[in-house]
């Protein structure tokens, strides 16, 4: 921090002795640390590219006006929030400014209250630049941890710290979360800082495999073990040996074959399909589900001894809604990606767009958030749509998007995402809640709220 303070920094530059005290005194009571200066060539001389605070400088001063001084901070850093305090007839000027870049102005008499919450704004959005450039400077290295689970976030910075912890171990992992959060992704973090991170990291989706095929492409077979099965084939756990196997959606595994995993874990073997003798496997298994494993034990989807197998270590994944200002940043972080990618010119977010990110409830956490930001950097140069309208699907608004308060479009957008879901599985609960991330009580509400029904998708009520 500037002048070795812990508290955020706040450059108020004005050559008016009692607004400089008065200014001091209200930033000091706001909880910052006000830094006085008189003239622009003082204050600039306080300014560095990692300033984490902003400024607040009379327009009229001494020598160089505010106007010219802001723009002699935008040569240093350009996203150095500038906010200008102007007199009555000083308000064209200031308004010249805005549209050059000032983040905001007041004007005299103004409220303390006001100014301190224009400044608390201010910081706020130099806060989560410095925390992006941050995070951009660490995706430059992609051996580190935080360039595979980006976020600054309090829930994203623990999740980290316990698996760095736990990949030192060889401990099964179940790792729990919902659609999208990123459950692969961390199992191949565990891989990857391990002791295991020279050999092999397989994958398999429990819920893609035809069951007719699940136990020979997990355990492999002998030749001739049923017919078509002209050659020795190692199943998938076997070809993780040494490794990590990670086996995605564990609950839709055939509960008929879980005591043959079950049996690899106790006694690190494989039993292939008509094999004479068990093949040695040294494997760590990671394990994921996108429902509460202990509900799938009660529905017996899930055997309780194997799943005592599988948590020995258990990780949270915490859905998008609950990460803050790790929206922003994950999304500013795929628009420079897609921008690169397709070689375009990365597009401005506009006042709606950044506060449909910001309240939006992202029920298919990162990866739909993914999704928004490639179809926005790709309609960007065609004319380009709202964020929300991109995420609404279907090429267009919610109806009623074009008016009404925040929340009233935001349940517009909401009604016709849940409305077209049910519309794409007519009216399946099991097929939307899949899409949807949503739990079936949440989405009953969320249905009953908006007048929606599965008799309006074309099916009866009845039909599950």
């Amino acid at each position: 921090m500037t002048d070795g303070s812990t508290i955020t920094p706040v450059l108020v530059v004005d050559d008016d002795p009692s607004m400089r005290a008065a200014l001091r005194q209200w930033m000091g009571l706001a909880g910052f640390h006000p830094i006085e200066t008189e003239t622009a060539n003082e204050a600039i001389s306080r300014i560095t590219p990692d300033f984490p605070g902003c400024v607040v400088s009379d327009v009229m001063l001494q020598g160089e006006d505010g106007l010219k001084l802001m723009q002699r901070i935008g040569v240093v850093d350009s996203e150095i929030p500038v906010i200008l305090i102007t007199g009555h007839g000083d308000v064209p000027m200031a308004v010249d400014a805005m549209r050059l870049g000032a983040y905001d102005f007041v004007e005299k008499p103004f409220d303390p209250d006001r100014i301190a919450e224009v400044v608390q704004r201010a910081i706020e959005k130099r806060q989560l630049v410095l925390e992006n450039r941050a995070l951009q400077k660490s995706l430059k290295d992609s051996s580190t941890l935080e360039s595979r689970l980006l976020g600054n976030s309090p829930v994203m910075k623990t999740l980290r710290e316990r698996l760095l912890h736990f990949a030192k171990t060889d401990a099964a992992v179940l790792i729990t979360g919902e659609t999208g959060t990123g459950k692969e992704v961390i199992a191949q973090a565990l891989h990857a800082f391990s002791k295991r991170k020279d050999k092999p990291f397989v994958a398999v989706n429990a819920a893609a495999l035809a069951e007719s095929m699940v136990e020979a492409e997990l355990f492999g077979h002998e030749a001739g073990a049923f017919t078509g099965a002209d050659r020795t084939r190692a199943g998938r756990i076997e070809q993780a040996d040494g490794g990590v196997f990670f086996l995605d959606e564990i609950v839709s595994m055939p509960i008929s074959l879980q005591p043959k995993l079950l049996r690899v874990l106790q006694e690190k073997e494989v039993d292939r399909i008509g094999g004479r003798r068990p093949v040695p496997v040294d494997i760590r298994l990671v394990s994921a589900a996108n429902e509460d494993p202990r509900k799938a034990v009660t529905d017996q989807r899930l055997r309780e001894d194997l799943l005592f197998r599988l948590n020995t270590i258990e990780i949270i994944v915490p859905p998008l809604r609950e990460r803050g200002n790790d929206v922003q940043l994950l999304f500013d972080t795929f628009l420079n990606r897609f921008s690169a990618q397709y070689e375009m010119e990365r597009p401005l977010l506009s006042g709606q767009d950044e506060a449909f990110l910001r309240t939006y409830e992202w029920p298919g956490n990162v990866r739909e958030l993914r999704n928004a930001a490639e179809r926005f950097v790709l309609n960007a140069g065609v004319g380009g749509q709202p964020l929300a309208t991109l995420v609404a699907g279907r090429g267009g608004e919610p109806q009623g998007a074009g008016d009404g308060t925040l929340r009233e479009l935001m349940d517009a957008y909401e009604k016709t995402v849940i409305d077209n879901a049910l519309k794409r599985h007519q009216g399946r609960i099991n097929l939307v809640m899949e899409e949807l991330g949503l739990p079936r009580r949440t989405l009953n509400e969320k249905m009953a709220r908006h007048g929606l029904s599965r008799s309006q998708a074309g099916v009866e009520e009845t039909v599950d």
